[in-house]
């Protein structure tokens, strides 16, 4: 009886369809930066207080205009009055040559499953040779703490916009003050947050915050605050 054959070889495996190899880059990088605004970027920060009252339910509030904005922000020196930090964004990396003698720009890589769609970034953005969008703001100022002696930053609006929102990018902004006050030996950070915004309560509490049940905001404003120019003391 004739020897059997050898069996045949078993088949090489085919390779699986849109194998990334271990090599290659996986996600999609995003650039972001965190600077301080300047009187030219009046026209963004516009927009972006727009889209929070809109976020926040309040347009019917919102009287802003570029040349109140203007006139009323940039009157003094950064952090001795109002301040605005700008987060911006870039599918580039960001030069790190771009400084001023009272800030300089915080810089974060964010490697992402997803490329970011943002359908108004041409409203957006600043520099756009250089492919920047400006994804949110914060606006703040120094108050003062009678209790520790000591001065602090009040955030008046902190806003990511839409697109750039669960992305790390929040928590940027936020970091960029409180790292400012410790610079400056302040004792504290305070803000407020609508009772309804669960996402931002839990995201302030995971940074470190304590939400205060006790107390209330008090404001006086519009007609209520006018009539007090007539009132004898």
């Amino acid at each position: 009886m004739a020897a059997a054959a050898a069996p045949p070889p078993p088949p090489t495996a085919a390779p699986e369809p849109n194998m990334v190899p271990q090599t290659s880059p996986i996600g999609h990088p995003l650039f972001s930066r965190i600077r301080l605004a300047t009187p030219l970027d009046v026209p963004f920060i516009h927009k972006l207080i727009h889209q929070m009252a809109v976020f926040e339910r309040f347009t019917h509030l919102f009287s802003a205009t570029e040349s109140n904005l203007s006139s009323t922000l940039f009157t003094s020196p950064p952090f001795k009055s109002f301040s605005v930090f700008l987060l911006e964004v870039s599918r580039s990396p960001f030069p790190t040559t771009l400084s001023s003698p009272d800030f300089t720009p915080l810089l974060k890589t964010h490697n992402l499953d997803l490329p970011v769609e943002d359908p108004e970034s041409f409203n957006f953005s600043p520099d756009m040779l250089n492919d920047v969008v400006i994804a949110g703001f914060v606006l703040f100022f120094p108050n003062y703490s009678s209790f520790l002696a000591k001065p602090g930053f009040y955030i008046e609006d902190i806003f990511v916009r839409e697109p750039y929102r669960r992305k790390g990018l929040g928590s940027m902004l936020l970091t960029a003050v409180a790292k400012q006050a410790v610079k400056m030996g302040y004792g504290r950070v305070e803000w407020v947050v609508l009772d309804w915004n669960v996402n931002a309560i839990k995201f302030y509490e995971q940074m470190g915050a304590q939400i205060l049940q006790e107390w209330r905001v008090c404001r006086l404003t519009g007609d209520a605050l006018q009539a007090f120019d007539n009132v004898n003391i």
